[in-house]
């Protein structure tokens, strides 16, 4: 259909219009006269539609310049009808390969936003890993303080119940000598008391005194005895208590390195992850790239085509105008 307003009625009139003034209708007077408007091919097939329909008839009998000239415009209106065929499947070819090329822009773009957003997935994933392994690396380095310190509490324990032990090895060792002292006091009190007794008396109330001091300190001592030995029994509980604390942070401690070293196998995995994303991103910018290009390069072609049919149309119509 005809762009602008140009029908077949037009047409004829322009036509009409040029051959009154004995100017040959070709395709560019025709729109020239219709005020440069409207579709050369559309004028074509009017023009020859009108032609069949109503030849033009000549003036006067052509003589040899006008039949050359009518022959040069012919062949000039053939190589142009030919020369716009061609532009036309040459920009029918080209506006393919460009959509197809602008399909595939769009389908690549698409692949490395995809490509990117997934790297930014595992680069925050990885730097999740990393925070959550230097948390467990501080709290373990924090257990083994703890744990360092639950020893030397243990070794000082362990410490003052050898220092209590010796105490009460000690105080056993000095109520065994009163004893021995007491029955010693006793076997001579029995050996002497026939022989004079009334002088052993004194020496009987006198020792039964001693005796008496010695049960008094045998009380005390048995009564500190009794202490060390509550004492003894409550660092032995404290004993088994921080023995069993560190059991439980030697298995924690254990767990913890396994947690590390699955952490850091799963480091070592995202590493090698993101550098085979980043060689695929690498890889496909420079496909892109080289895509680009070439997309250049014939879209230079193409326009220099463009213009050396803009400088053959110019020479035709230069030509024209001579004649």
């Amino acid at each position: 259909m005809a762009r602008g307003g140009i029908n077949k009625a037009v047409v004829q009139k322009a036509r009409q219009a040029l051959l009154a003034r004995g100017v040959h209708p070709s395709i560019d007077a025709v729109r020239i006269e219709l005020g440069n408007t409207g579709s050369k091919t559309t004028i074509h097939r009017y023009l020859k539609e009108l032609d069949n329909q109503f030849p033009a008839k000549p003036v006067s009998a052509p003589n040899l310049s006008d039949a050359l000239a009518t022959l040069v415009e012919q062949l000039a209106e053939q190589v142009r009808e030919e020369g716009e065929a061609r532009i036309e499947e040459a920009r029918s070819a080209f506006e393919a390969e460009r959509q197809t090329l602008l399909a595939q822009v769009r389908i690549s773009q698409q692949a490395l936003a995809a490509l990117q957003q997934q790297h930014e997935i595992q680069a925050a994933a990885l730097a999740s890993e990393s925070a959550e392994l230097s948390t467990t690396r501080s709290t373990l380095q924090t257990e083994q303080t703890r744990n360092a310190t639950l020893n030397q509490a243990v070794g000082e324990l362990n410490l003052r119940l050898t220092e209590k032990d010796e105490q009460i090895a000690s105080l056993e060792d000095k109520h065994q000598h009163a004893r021995d002292a007491l029955e010693h006091y006793r076997n001579a009190s029995r050996e002497q008391r026939d022989q004079d007794q009334r002088r052993h008396e004194a020496q009987v109330q006198q020792l039964q005194v001693e005796v008496r001091q010695l049960q008094q300190t045998l009380i005390v001592k048995q009564d500190e005895l009794t202490r060390l030995n509550r004492d003894n029994e409550g660092f032995l509980v404290q004993i088994r208590t921080l023995k069993d604390a560190q059991r439980t942070l030697k298995t924690q401690n254990d767990r913890r390195q396994a947690q590390i070293q699955g952490l850091e196998v799963n480091l070592a995995q995202l590493n090698g992850s993101r550098d085979e994303l980043e060689k695929q991103n690498q890889n496909l910018a420079l496909s892109l790239a080289e895509r680009v290009t070439e997309l250049r390069q014939q879209l230079q072609l193409i326009g220099k085509q463009e213009a050396q049919l803009r400088l053959a149309e110019l020479a035709r119509e230069q030509l024209q105008g001579k004649d």
